[in-house]
């Protein structure tokens, strides 16, 4: 299990992380999600010991993952796959790990056949990989130890569909047999397919966290018109409250038929409407963090060339 409580990191005067707490239960996949800069990465670099907290605990197992002894064979941590050697070949940096952790040699092999990477491949050196070759042969060192926690940065990023499908069938087998999965990645539809509790960070705290039903189940309206301000002054104007969803549209509690009337009194042509029951990640994500998002707006071409 992973036990994040009341956690902040400070540089300066800037919180990158900020009072967070949640937790990854064993025998689930745990979706960790936020726009760029939000502080998943900071986290997680908590949890694995290669940056202090400047308040608050950050534990693995109980503890913290520095006073683990042996700490690859109980924590499996990916976070970077293009921070490894160079000029090591890939069974060379495997090695190298299996020996640092007293396993036999055979889990090299067993974890380059895992992550299906190939005899001549496992013998190129890491400068000659592919980024996704490095996202393989990153998850195989996490694997090596026979963890029971896995933490991993973006370990989607590089890797082409068949590639992504492998590991989201490698993570699942994984947490279906008790481990326990934190992941992050900015690839929403892969979160959404695997993760069973979710985690939204932004500007450094949490702004959501649950299960997927529970995050994607909300009730409400889904609205969006051609004219988004005529949209939003109608509303307004009718006393109904809304805020930014998905792509250009707006949610509100309240129901399509009133929503419609709204928008049809102020003569506003709309191209959806619905209820908001099951929303989708990306919409769902895009509404908790609106104002995170260094693309909230789209400026004006005039403002655009300015």
């Amino acid at each position: 299990m992973i036990t994040v409580d009341r956690l902040t990191k400070t540089y300066g005067g800037f919180k990158a992380v900020d009072d967070v707490s949640f937790t990854c239960r064993p025998g689930a996949v745990t979706g960790f999600l936020g726009p760029n800069g939000a502080g998943k990465s900071t986290t997680m670099r908590i949890m694995a010991g290669l940056t202090p907290a400047t308040a608050g605990t950050a534990l693995v197992s109980g503890v913290r993952y520095q006073d683990i002894p042996n700490p690859g064979t109980q924590i499996g941590v990916l976070l970077d796959a293009s921070a490894q050697h160079a000029g090591r070949t890939g069974r060379e940096i495997l090695t190298i790990s299996a020996l640092t952790m007293g396993l036999p040699m055979s889990r090299v092999e067993e974890m380059l056949e895992l992550v299906s990477l190939s005899p001549a491949e496992s013998k190129r050196r890491v400068k000659n990989y592919s980024l996704g070759m490095r996202q393989r042969l990153g998850i195989a060192n996490a694997l090596l130890g026979d963890p029971r926690i896995l933490i991993l940065d973006e370990p989607a990023n590089g890797l082409d569909p068949a590639g992504i499908h492998w590991m989201r069938s490698l993570l699942r087998h994984y947490a279906d047999r008790g481990g326990t999965v934190l992941l992050s990645s900015h690839l929403l539809h892969e979160i959404e397919v695997i993760a069973d509790e979710i985690i939204v960070i932004g500007n450094g705290r949490i702004v959501a966290q649950g299960t997927k039903a529970e995050l994607l189940n909300t009730a409400g309206t889904f609205v969006k018109a051609g004219d988004a301000s005529a949209l939003a002054n109608a509303l307004v104007t009718a006393g109904i409250t809304a805020s930014p969803s998905g792509d250009g549209g707006l949610r509100t509690e309240t129901d399509p038929a009133t929503v419609g009337k709204a928008a049809a009194v102020a003569g506003v042509a709309l191209v959806e409407l619905r209820p908001a029951e099951g929303a989708g990640l990306e919409e769902m994500f895009l509404e908790l963090t609106a104002s995170t998002q260094r693309e909230a707006t789209t400026p004006s071409p005039k403002e655009a060339t300015a």
